[in-house]
């Protein structure tokens, strides 16, 4: 009696199952990268340029940096915050920082006082006044991104575009999803280099990682393509998430803190005490100095932190805190803050600690990313070098994408092309 065949098909073979899943890849990274590539572009190179913004800027804008004299010492923090609202009565400090890597200029961010008669903030042409370190004396005013002040915004129009593409929150929103984008598509192109079977694994994977000399001009960029992005693929999902950290934080908070514990900034200064806030605090800012260089002795001590320098001093109106930054030795950065206090404006109590020891996994994550995104690593010039190096390598994957594309298509149109014509021919010759 002969068996009846199932009713149920078998499953397909393993090997046709992943053939399946990397034609799906595929078509994904295809047109990812296709939809991502001229957004990818413009921030490979405004993040090429931006790598060295202040060299950029002193190039341009010569006058906004101080001449110093051999063994000139910078101001203290509180006679520079005294001398800047000393020269725009309108407006008080904000925040600012002594930069090593930039000893001679200091760049003070300003927030518009409340207009008694008005009760509403004085109208101000600038947000940014720019003081020469040794004498406190004004070299400059603008209003960051603003390109009606001319070549002066040159730079800070550079950092618009990349954040932001020049647009505001819609620019913002735009580029954090093409970082969302960027970043799946890292693990997608990574994953397309593997050979399909285990065996021989290594040998088969080996010329993914390398160009091919003497190749048609096709396999060049292929193979440009493919091995550059092996190479530079731990940069590359860096630099795609930590995009994602700065455009779409509702994203980067939900997986991070899925995976680590963190701090949320939001939620540290909701630990704060109830807040005064006040544009006209009771410490002044000798007294705000010399209360955080006491706070940060002390706290410093408590944590084996060795205080290398002072590196900011500001104030919040609406918290009502004055904040007090140090560069340490635990800090990964070299021109952003990491450790500091937030000191009442009243009473001078300590309000919040920020400190690189002792933090969670999460938030040292993210010290990291901003660290790495923002050639911060240390302020080390080799590591500035190398960012600017991957976002002409950003700029080239994205070309060499789009033309590998453009390739293929036109190779499939013209099979289809001779496909159609095949039966009109054998007609003709019958």
């Amino acid at each position: 009696m002969s068996r009846l065949p199932s009713a149920t098909a078998s499953p397909p073979p393993p090997r046709d199952t992943a053939r399946r899943v990397r034609r799906l890849l595929v078509f994904l990274h295809r047109w990812t990268g296709l939809l991502t590539a001229a957004f990818l572009i413009l921030v490979g190179v405004t993040g090429s340029l931006l790598a060295f913004d202040t060299d950029l800027d002193r190039l341009i804008n010569p006058q906004l940096f101080a001449n110093a004299r051999p063994g000139e010492r910078p101001l203290d923090l509180a006679t520079l915050a005294i001398l800047a609202e000393q020269q725009e009565p309108r407006a008080r400090v904000a925040y600012f920082k002594i930069d090593a890597s930039v000893p001679d200029r200091v760049t003070v961010a300003m927030r518009p006082r409340t207009d008694p008669i008005t009760g509403k903030p004085f109208e101000l042409a600038f947000n940014h006044v720019f003081l020469n370190p040794f004498t406190g004396a004004e070299l400059g005013r603008r209003a960051d991104g603003d390109l009606s002040q001319g070549r002066i915004n040159v730079v800070p129009f550079l950092y618009r575009l990349h954040t932001s593409l020049a647009l505001g929150d819609a620019g913002t929103l735009t580029l954090g999803i093409v970082a969302l984008a960027w970043t799946i598509d890292c693990a997608v192109g990574f994953y397309l280099t593997l050979p399909l079977g285990l065996a021989r694994f290594l040998s088969h994977w080996k010329p993914a990682w390398l160009v091919k000399g003497r190749a048609s001009t096709f396999r060049t960029h292929f193979d440009l393509h493919r091995a550059s992005g092996l190479w530079l693929w731990p940069l590359l999902f860096v630099f795609a998430w930590s995009s994602v950290m700065f455009n779409l934080p509702s994203v980067y908070d939900g997986v991070t803190d899925a995976l680590l514990s963190r701090t949320p900034f939001d939620k540290a200064v909701s630990t704060l005490q109830p807040p005064h806030p006040t544009d006209r605090p009771r410490l002044d800012w000798r007294e705000a100095e010399q209360r955080g260089r006491l706070l940060v002795a002390a706290e410093s001590k408590r944590y084996g932190i060795r205080v290398l320098r002072p590196f900011g001093l500001g104030y919040i109106p609406s918290l009502g805190v004055y904040t007090y930054d140090v560069r340490t030795d635990r800090d990964v950065g070299g021109r952003t803050w990491e450790t500091g206090v937030w000191i009442d404006g009243n009473t001078g109590t300590l309000q919040k600690l920020f400190s690189p020891i002792g933090t969670p996994p999460g938030d040292t994550v993210t010290t990291w990313l901003y660290a790495l995104h923002w050639a911060d690593f240390h302020d080390w010039l080799v590591y500035r070098a190398i960012v600017a190096a991957l976002g002409v390598m950003i700029v080239m994957l994205s070309v060499t994408g789009v033309y590998i594309w453009f390739r293929k298509s036109r190779a499939r149109k013209i099979t289809r092309l001779r496909l159609s014509l095949q039966p009109k021919t054998r007609s003709v010759l019958k």
